[in-house]
């Protein structure tokens, strides 16, 4: 056999396989979906639930910003009808001192609300503490008055702070103190909207906080208790510093919550009260002027309330790294 005969035969054999290989027939797919079919066809069924609720936002919250902020630059008349006056609202308005003493009454509010969310986590401590009897019905108790009408409570708290006959002053009678007329006077009447503000609001966050604390390891506290520390050593070192997840969020919306004090305010003093021009808030001022039907300047007021929101949001965001411990 020559040499010519065995090279042609050993290129067929290894020419066979690989033509047997590509005449193969191929193993059926079945009626499997592509990837890009099964994703366009699972958005389309999440359009069609998510549909109605973002259709809902946008009509409901994203369009009355936007048609807000055109009628912030515009001018109404006595009986309607807006006119184009470009920025002379906000020109109005930065001029106007009611506007800036409104903005500081706001931020008292809001850093009083700020103040109770220690106190929040002073008692979700207390009530989560292992073998406490009656766990459920204090958490219930605390998160009544965040559930209640503001009318109701309004109610009770001016009969608390009442200057007369009121539960405070007559408290304070008792030591020799005469106490002042709490929803009548300048800045006692902001104090005051404001220990009723923290009250509603210690429920919400007592339930937010309780829920953190829920999600701690118990280890880390028994590894604690065998080196010796005492239980204020573990709320300090243990529970606030895994809690600040929970102690930001609940920052976050007591902030956006105090920048909306309208109702409480209203309820508790009224539009007769002495000390309203004094006391009164960002949204109460915005209230006031569409009483009064200066719908423009109203607006304006509505957009500095929509900024200062979102710069103060923004700052917390920004500052949340320097003390926030994500595990």
């Amino acid at each position: 056999m020559s040499t010519q005969t065995i090279t042609k035969g050993a290129g067929a054999a290894q020419t066979a396989p690989a033509s047997r290989g590509e005449n193969a027939p191929q193993p059926r797919r079945g009626t499997r979906f592509s990837r890009g079919e099964r994703l366009r066809k699972d958005g389309w069924w999440a359009l069609l639930f998510v549909g109605p609720l973002l259709f809902g936002v946008l009509v409901f919250y994203i369009w009355p910003i936007f048609r807000n902020a055109y009628f912030s630059f515009t001018t109404w008349g006595a009986f309607g009808g807006a006119t184009w006056s470009g920025l002379s609202n906000y020109q109005q308005m930065l001029a106007d001192p009611e506007f800036w003493r409104a903005i500081l009454n706001t931020l008292i509010y809001v850093g009083i609300l700020l103040l109770g969310i220690p106190l929040a986590v002073l008692f979700a401590a207390l009530i989560n503490r292992p073998g406490l009897k009656f766990a459920a019905a204090y958490r219930t108790a605390f998160f009544l008055p965040y559930v209640a009408m503001p009318a109701a409570i309004s109610m009770v708290w001016r009969i608390i702070f009442n200057g007369d006959f009121g539960v405070i002053n007559y408290t304070l009678s008792l030591v020799g103190i005469h106490g002042p007329n709490w929803l009548s006077t300048e800045w006692f009447a902001l104090f005051a909207v404001g220990v009723v503000g923290v009250w509603i609001s210690l429920g919400f966050n007592l339930i937010v906080l309780s829920a953190g604390m829920r999600s701690i390891p118990p280890e880390m506290y028994e590894a604690s208790s065998i080196d010796g520390a005492t239980r204020t050593r573990q709320f300090f070192s243990i529970t606030v510093p895994l809690l600040s997840p929970s102690i930001f969020f609940v920052s976050v919306i007591t902030v956006i919550t105090g920048f909306q004090l309208f109702d409480l305010l209203y309820a508790l003093m009224g539009t007769g009260n002495p000390a309203i021009n004094q006391t009164q808030s960002l949204v109460y001022l915005f209230f006031a002027h569409q009483q009064t039907g200066d719908n423009g300047y109203a607006a304006a007021v509505g957009v500095a309330i929509l900024v200062l929101v979102g710069a103060f949001t923004m700052l917390q965001f920004r500052m949340q790294k320097r003390w926030v411990n994500y595990v």
